[in-house]
């Protein structure tokens, strides 16, 4: 009588990832950080086909890394991970991948595509987080930008580290169309250090700002998200566009929060911690919707508004000529994708 391989029946094999999941469990071993563990992640492509609803005018997004440190309490970006099987919120602050062959993949992809499309790098992780002064990564992406004539590129980031790459954003700025957008959620230090717990403080990223418009860069700030009863005051818009315009920023914009399912459990704990007496307004606000309200929104765009004439900021920049990036309206006036970018 044959032997019956109880194992199996016993134990069936149960499923196997798919896709960048299995990518992901095969990742290998690349760094350390603190409380943080680096992976290189093998990836079939860099440049990701926009299919998101709320930056509908974006073609293409590239994200050097998946997974930040920085660890923003209301980073919509954690669901990201869901993808790889990790479903723990903290996993996207702590397992961080490192895509291979970047530059790589963007030179054989940007040869695919209509080169006027809106390009975005850093829409769902920062591409200057930390792990970049030693992976370059991101560095290694510019490095094909500035080979590259009539692209639009946005860059966003909450980092002083992009001041190490003027070198190749203003050779890029000559030929193509370059927006920077320095994301500052408050001006307030320790607000800012419990909101972004691992990204640079306010006052270094207004610097930072500065130091980008000296290099003739179009550099705006994102005064993003507003956050209900805590950021989301006329005053506190005013003193950010005052702080903006000091920076010489070339524009402010501003959006509200908005809380997926993702991020909902660890921004929600960051206000029952530190400001109890919010608890049930954002009950009201988000039990039942992602999404702000549309009166709410339209009270915060009129607010911004006032902030911005009060200090003489623009709104978003025209599109300028390539070769004149910091300065030149080109000649049409109709609004630019980069100028709706993240507005």
């Amino acid at each position: 009588m044959a032997k019956t391989n109880h194992t199996e029946t016993l134990f069936p094999i149960l499923p196997q990832p798919t896709g960048i999941a299995r990518l992901a469990s095969h990742a290998e071993h690349a760094d350390d950080g603190h409380l943080i563990e680096f992976k290189s992640l093998e990836v079939r492509s860099i440049l990701n086909k926009s299919v998101s609803k709320r930056l509908r005018w974006i073609s293409w997004s590239i994200n050097p890394y998946r997974g930040c440190e920085f660890g923003c309490k209301y980073c919509y970006a954690r669901y990201t991970h869901e993808f790889l099987e990790l479903r723990d919120p903290l996993a996207f602050e702590r397992l961080i991948f490192l895509k291979q062959n970047a530059a790589w993949l963007l030179e054989q992809e940007l040869r695919k595509i209509d080169p006027t499309d809106e390009i975005a790098l850093g829409t769902a992780t920062d591409p200057y987080q930390p792990i970049e002064r030693r992976a370059r990564i991101t560095r290694s992406l510019l490095e094909v930008f500035a080979r590259r004539r009539g692209h639009h590129l946005g860059i966003v980031t909450k980092s002083t580290l992009i001041t190490r790459d003027i070198d190749l954003l203003t050779e890029i700025a000559k030929y193509n169309t370059l927006t920077l957008h320095i994301t500052i959620t408050t001006p307030n230090t320790e607000l800012a250090r419990l909101l972004e717990p691992r990204a640079p403080r306010p006052d270094l990223r207004f610097q930072t700002v500065q130091r980008l418009r000296e290099a003739g860069l179009r550099t705006g700030i994102l005064c993003c998200p507003l956050l209900p009863g805590i950021t989301d005051t006329q005053e506190a818009l005013n003193e950010m566009a005052r702080r903006a315009a000091a920076a010489d920023a070339s524009f402010l914009a501003a959006n509200p929060l908005f809380l997926k399912p993702c991020s909902r459990p660890t921004y929600l704990s960051f206000v029952r911690e530190h400001f109890p007496s919010l608890v049930a307004d954002y009950a009201k606000r988000f039990d039942h919707a992602d999404f702000a309200s549309p009166p709410y929104r339209q009270k915060l765009a009129l607010m911004v508004e006032q902030a911005r004439r009060l200090h003489g900021l623009s709104q978003r920049p025209l599109d300028v000529l390539p070769g004149d990036n910091a300065r030149r309206p080109a000649k049409s006036s109709k609004p630019t994708v980069q100028q709706k970018l993240f507005a």
